[in-house]
């Protein structure tokens, strides 16, 4: 019997099996609607055919995996995660879409036995930089990937050109120096090195990278108040007040809450964002034709 439960990132697993992921169960919408002017360029790029076999590598409570299901109508998805909590979630919201093309699995893309030259695509929003081996876990990936196979992913460029984390930064800071995480940490901005992602990806057997820049806003809501109550619950947000007094912490939401209203418009809050659109071939698999 496969060990599918098996992690290779213990730091990750407590986090997204903790707050984390307890935190984008409970907020699942929110945190979805955040990414709708990202999400159809990642797709885009993917170009999910009728019949393909999809692989979806940090998929949260499942969102694109589903819409991958629905791509691939006489195909299938297939999603992976860490959370036990979130794949819990992304199998109920499979079963009420009524979709029958698409299965989750907890566990660590990483390690997990995928099943070799199953996948056609493999896809990943924001989800695939938190490996602490990624070169390994970018190698099994596309073990279980087709000749043809290929990858679409999205990552944050640098800390820099994101608004919506500089912003919250400035917010929170409250006179303090807040150091940046390490370049090539598990982070969400791990994969801002356009030369490292390639080594990366070229390491594990991929070729044909390509890096193209994405510039779309995040959508925090609707207005202020909702946009509001969705920041609020940030792990950033979180964790950067909890080093301030209760006046400091009132004072820092409040800022916030002026950045956010800052930034309304007709069609929302919205903040700028800089993301890598990235794309690869298998290499190793047509290398076995």
């Amino acid at each position: 019997m496969r060990d599918t439960q098996a992690t290779a990132n213990a730091e990750q697993t407590r986090a997204w099996n903790g707050p984390d992921g307890d935190n984008w169960t409970d907020n699942e919408n929110w945190y979805n609607a955040t990414a709708r002017y990202l999400t159809p360029a990642l797709f885009a790029a993917a170009a999910i055919g009728p019949t393909e076999h999809v692989v979806d590598i940090g998929c949260g409570t499942g969102e694109t995996t589903r819409l991958a299901a629905r791509e691939a109508g006489a195909g299938s998805a297939f999603g992976i995660d860490l959370s036990e909590r979130m794949i819990e979630r992304a199998r109920q919201r499979a079963a009420e879409e009524e979709l029958r093309n698409v299965r989750y699995e907890q566990g660590d893309a990483q390690i997990y036995p995928f099943e070799r030259e199953r996948f056609d695509v493999a896809i990943s929003r924001h989800g695939s930089m938190f490996f602490d081996d990624p070169a390994k876990a970018f190698a099994n990936v596309a073990a279980g990937m087709r000749p043809s196979g290929r990858v679409a992913l999205l990552c944050w460029r640098e800390l820099a050109r994101n608004e919506w984390v500089r912003e919250l930064r400035a917010a929170l800071a409250a006179g303090r120096h807040l150091p940046e995480p390490p370049p090539h940490a598990p982070s969400p901005f791990a994969f801002a090195d356009p030369d490292r992602v390639r080594e990366i990806l070229r390491a594990a057997g991929f070729e044909e990278i390509t890096l193209d820049p994405l510039d779309e806003p995040m959508y925090f809501g609707p207005d202020t108040a909702r946009a509001f109550e969705g920041v609020a619950r940030l792990g950033i947000v979180k964790g950067l007040l909890a080093d301030l007094d209760e006046e400091g912490g009132r004072r820092a939401l409040e800022r916030i809450r002026d950045m956010l209203r800052a930034h309304e418009t007709p069609q929302g809050v919205l903040l700028a964002t800089s993301a890598w659109l990235v794309r690869a071939s298998n290499a190793r698999g047509k290398e076995r034709t």
